[in-house]
């Protein structure tokens, strides 16, 4: 048996390659989080509320586009027909927070029509959303 004198190297191992795995992995599961976010209602500019607070993820939301067009759970709506869609979604619960997405470009008037319309479903508690003013944000 020939054994080599030369036992004096060392094994090298570089890890570059596994960092950048590493990285790339770290990459995407940052970038696919970012998209899980789920929103029900249409994007709209809400109106600024010192007092805003978060609530729990709603499954009833009303959208209220600038152009008064109303949808409800992304889905287009006539004002007539909101109480019995609501309704259907409430399904046999004893109560359901329908949130109100209203542009700030929106009518007074059109948003009252709504919450009119929506406190003939029994059971319907509203909301109205809003977002965080730029000062309490920062804090």
């Amino acid at each position: 048996m020939n054994v080599p004198d030369d036992m004096d190297t060392t094994a090298d191992i570089n890890i570059v390659p596994m960092i950048d795995v590493i990285f790339a992995i770290l990459t995407f599961f940052i970038m696919s989080t970012l998209f899980m976010t789920r929103s029900e209602g249409l994007p709209v500019n809400l109106p600024n509320a010192e007092t805003a607070e978060t609530q729990r993820t709603e499954a009833i939301v009303v959208t209220i586009d600038p152009s008064g067009e109303l949808s409800l759970n992304r889905n287009s709506v006539a004002l007539p027909d909101l109480a019995d869609q609501v309704s259907q979604l409430k399904g046999d619960r004893d109560s359901a927070l329908v949130t109100i997405n209203a542009d700030t470009e929106v009518s007074h008037g059109i948003v009252v029509s709504v919450m009119d319309e929506l406190r003939t479903v029994e059971g319907a508690q509203l909301g109205i959303a809003t977002q965080r003013s730029q000062s309490q944000a920062v804090q």
